[in-house]
């Protein structure tokens, strides 16, 4: 009943996918494994990357005893045994969850590490510059163990496929590859997981094809951690602030791929007036329109309506000022750097005094200058247009011009 993700972890750090930095033929690692050196070293990253991988290769490869601690559950029963045989030879102690090591057990480990007796390889899927006590963190390398792309994922897959003792003597169309590399989110164990799914359903089919596999794991949708999740939103955004279509149209359809419409269409929203704005403010309806659209076509249809907009979005000029100018606004307000209304705009004062007020439709150009900002900020300037574009341009030509009837 092993899991197929534990049965194929890889012995060799030649088939560790994605971390060449640290375990490819000129990685730190690899490089102390071969010179016969090994260090304390702290291994940080998202699940699913290889740090397990990577510290029991490296315990193997040691030549030297070695443990394994779960800092969640285990004692300091267990690590009284470990440093027992530290009186015979060093050992090396892979920690896992290091950054919920208790401060008793890290007091106990300290002068074991400090003398090299103990060797630890700490796991964490954590911070380590804020999780990870500073006393053992100062006696230990951190080493970040990358995230995995889509690419690293199928190669991983297919390594596992390539084993003499996988599991499934069939073949497997490339496309269930690049499938599950897609929707795992950048987690190796959980796409060999869908493997071992996959493999499970077929049976003694002879080809595993994309629609055999999508049966299997329920037409399964893109997962993501919250952090992931906004990740990605984070990356649509700039990708189309950036003016770059083509990586706003993968980021689309990655979001498509987790069903969350509304996040979609709430930050298609936000854009076109953070980042598009004044440059082109007749975009703003056609996006509403497109958004409003894809909600009532529902998904897949979906996504029509949204790549129209997201295409439209990324080629069109940019403007910030409107943001800058209300943001500033608001921390000028926050700061305390701000005043009362005047007096001749306040309608109580108006009443008692109707010259107080001078109505602008009752002058040409619908215009006559009179102070409307608080007196303490009256030359404050917070809109300052750009004119890369047509439309905000026109508005800078009509402040300047207004600007001179003073």
């Amino acid at each position: 009943m092993e899991p197929l993700a534990s049965k194929a972890r890889p012995k060799e750090f030649d088939f560790v996918v994605g971390q060449d930095h640290l375990v490819g033929k000129n990685g730190p690692i690899r490089k102390f494994i071969e010179i016969g050196k090994l260090f304390s070293f702290i291994l940080y990253g998202k699940p699913g990357t290889g740090k397990t991988t990577i510290a029991n290769i490296t315990a193997e490869k040691s030549n030297l005893e070695y443990f394994s601690f779960n800092a969640s559950i285990d004692n300091k029963a267990f690590l009284k045994e470990v440093a027992n045989r530290t009186m015979y030879t060093n050992v090396v102690l892979i920690i896992d969850e290091i950054h919920r090591m208790k401060s008793d057990i890290q007091d106990f480990l300290l002068p074991f590490i400090e003398k090299g007796s103990i060797t630890i390889i700490g796991i964490t899927t954590e911070n380590p510059y804020r999780a990870v006590n500073e006393a053992i963190r100062s006696r230990c390398q951190l080493y970040e163990v990358y995230s995995l792309d889509a690419s690293d994922i199928e190669k991983g897959l297919i390594n596992i496929y390539n084993l003499k003792d996988f599991p499934y003597e069939g073949k497997i169309s490339n496309n269930v590859f690049t499938y599950i590399a897609n929707i795992s989110n950048n987690d190796l164990r959980a796409a060999i997981n869908m493997l071992e799914i996959i493999i499970t359903f077929a049976d003694k089919e002879e080809l595993i094809t994309l629609a055999i596999a999508k049966m299997a794991l329920g037409g399964m949708k893109i997962n993501l951690a919250d952090t992931d999740f906004y990740d990605l939103l984070s990356a649509f955004q700039k990708s189309i602030r950036g003016s770059d279509p083509d990586a706003s149209i993968y980021y689309l359809a990655k979001l498509l791929l987790t069903d969350d419409l509304e996040a979609i269409i709430r930050r298609l929203l936000v854009i076109v007036y953070e980042d598009i704005g004044l440059a082109n403010p007749s975009l703003a309806p056609k996006v509403l329109a497109a958004c409003e659209a894809a909600i009532k076509v529902g998904l897949p249809e979906a996504k029509y309506p949204l790549a129209v907009a997201v295409i439209d979005a990324a080629l069109s000029p940019k403007s910030n000022t409107a943001g800058i100018a209300i943001n500033n606004a608001l921390s000028d307000l926050q700061s305390g750097a701000t005043g009362n209304i005047p007096k001749h705009i306040l309608n109580r004062e108006i009443a008692k005094n109707k010259d107080l007020y001078k109505y602008p439709h009752d002058y040409k150009n619908s215009y006559i200058y009179q102070q409307y900002l608080p007196d303490k900020i009256k030359d404050k300037i917070y809109y300052h247009p750009k004119d890369e574009s047509k439309y905000e341009n026109a508005l800078k030509q009509r402040l300047l011009a207004l600007k001179n009837f003073k």
